[in-house]
């Protein structure tokens, strides 16, 4: 493995992270009320890249999760216009599920990261889980845990949680692939996890999804500028050595931080599942296609003797 920086940036979060980590309800409410009722523009600075400290639990999946759950609470701040409506948080509001999905399948270090977007209506949103579709994450995940609800919802996207009656295309899609590939989850995540670039949802009044991609600056640059910072810092985390971007905006943002920080880390694409993205038809082959062209098919054969990456103890 080529070798890494050892600075890390700072990143407090305890004042916010629920550190219990067991399945009972998480209660966010208040506190999301009064962000979404008063929010505040964001900060112009970000924390200090050459701040060398240890501001981070020991073990990698609570790692991740204050990364991902300080992001989360600093893209609530900003105060999005029109055409944005709704901000769902699911991992605020899913904290339970996700942090499950975190601890199960994020327990060391992965070569190879997945890149996502943002959450959609029907997957993230409603489990907590990238690409969330219910099916998958209750019946081949095998995971649980309470699901609150947004502090605003639109009425035509309210969240169930797992009793959700809705299926993800995308999700479908992309877990369908790997469940042939890999026969259980415990394959696909050996080597590999599956995150999201952005962590919160943005909708507009008739609830159509609207991504990072679309959002107008100012509030587009800061959403990237946050967003692309915890990435890196995510990379670093997990010592990723490939990140394979979800359509062509995860790419080029993995593209550009790789190089703008120096990461040893190859970035790759593979087209987005979603019916919106062009050429969607007939995605299954054509991911399976660039996962054998991209050598990355042997990661989620159950034959394939590829050891996976375990931090030694002591040197997390």
């Amino acid at each position: 493995m080529s070798e890494w920086p050892v600075k890390r940036a700072r990143v407090d979060v305890k004042e916010d992270l629920p550190l219990d980590l067991s399945m009972r309800s998480i209660s966010t409410g208040t506190e999301s009320e009064k962000s979404q009722e008063s929010p505040s523009n964001c900060p112009s600075t970000l924390p200090n890249h050459s701040e060398i400290t240890q501001n981070f639990p020991p073990d990698v999946p609570l790692r991740l999760l204050s990364l991902e759950f300080s992001l989360t609470k600093t893209l609530q701040k900003i105060l999005f216009p029109a055409p944005v409506e709704y901000l769902y948080s699911p991992i605020e509001y899913a904290f339970s599920v996700h942090s499950n999905y975190l601890q199960k399948f994020c327990k060391h270090e992965k070569k190879i990261l997945f890149l996502g977007m943002n959450p959609g209506p029907w997957g993230m949103s409603q489990t907590g889980v990238p690409f969330g579709e219910v099916n998958t994450v209750v019946n081949w995940l095998g995971l649980s845990g309470h699901i609150d609800k947004p502090p605003r919802e639109q009425p035509a996207r309210r969240v169930t949680g797992l009793l959700c009656k809705r299926s993800e295309v995308s999700g479908r899609r992309f877990w369908e692939l790997f469940k042939g590939l890999c026969c259980t989850p415990e394959i696909f995540f050996r080597h590999s996890f599956l995150r999201n670039y952005c962590p919160v949802a943005l909708m507009d009044a008739a609830g159509r999804n609207i991504t990072p991609a679309e959002l107008k600056d100012p509030e587009k640059s800061r959403v990237i500028e946050l967003c692309d910072w915890f990435l890196v810092e995510s990379i670093k985390v997990l010592r990723v050595e490939k990140i394979v971007g979800i359509g062509r905006f995860a790419e080029r943002r993995a593209k550009h931080v790789v190089k703008t920080f120096g990461l040893p880390t190859e970035v790759l694409w593979m087209p987005h599942p979603s019916p919106r993205s062009t050429g969607s038809q007939d995605w299954s082959t054509k991911a399976l296609n660039i996962l054998n062209n991209l050598n990355l098919s042997k990661f989620f054969s159950h034959e394939a003797n590829i050891p996976a990456v375990i931090i030694p103890p002591g040197n997390e």
